[in-house]
C-alpha cells in the first residue's frame, strides 16, 4: 500500500495539508501518516526560566496528541486508512526519517510563508525537507499570498 506522510502542526497551514493528503490518498488507494513534532521551547538563561521547558514540551505534546487523534477520526470517518505519529526534537530530522524509514510515496507539509530573513535567521522545515527527502514533497502555498495580477 502506498504511504502518504503528513507532518502537522497545528498552524493554520494543517486542515490544507490534511485536505490535500487526503485527496492524494483517495486517487492512489494510499494510506495517510500524520506526523506530529514538538520543537522543545530553546532557552536562554537571561529570557527563560529552565525549569519550564519540561511543562511546556509536555503540555505540547499532550495537545498534539488530542489534535493528532481528532484527525485520525476524521480521516477514518471518510474512509481513509491512517496512523499517528508523534515525535519531540527537530522536525526536520524526524520527518525525514519518518519518510525513509516508512517508505514514503509522498510527503505533504505546507509552507507558512514566512520572510526571507525569518528563514535565513531561522530555518525554513519546509526547506530542509526538501533537500533531504528521498520521496517527492508536495508544498502547499501559504494562505494569505499574493495572487499573480492578470
Amino acid at each position: 500500500m502506498k504511504t502518504i506522510l503528513a507532518p502537522v502542526d497545528f498552524s493554520s497551514a494543517t486542515k490544507a495539508v490534511v485536505a490535500e493528503a487526503t485527496s492524494l490518498a483517495r486517487a492512489l488507494e494510499a494510506r495517510v501518516v500524520l506526523l506530529s513534532v514538538i520543537q522543545p521551547p530553546v532557552a536562554l538563561p537571561e529570557y527563560a526560566v529552565w525549569d519550564n521547558i519540561a511543562e511546556i514540551t509536555a503540555a505540547g505534546e499532550k495537545s498534539a496528541a488530542k489534535n493528532l487523534s481528532r484527525l485520525q477520526s476524521d480521516l477514518e470517518r471518510d474512509g481513509i486508512q491512517t496512523e499517528t505519529l508523534q515525535f519531540v526534537g527537530s522536525p526536520i530530522a524526524h520527518i525525514v526519517k519518518q519518510a525513509t524509514r516508512l517508505k514514503a510515496d509522498f510527503i505533504v507539509m505546507g509552507s507558512h510563508g514566512h520572510t526571507a530573513l525569518y528563514d535565513l535567521l531561522v530555518g525554513s522545515t519546509t526547506h530542509g525537507v526538501l533537500m533531504r527527502a528521498n520521496c517527492p514533497v508536495v508544498v502547499l502555498p501559504a494562505k494569505g499570498g499574493k495572487k499573480p495580477k492578470k
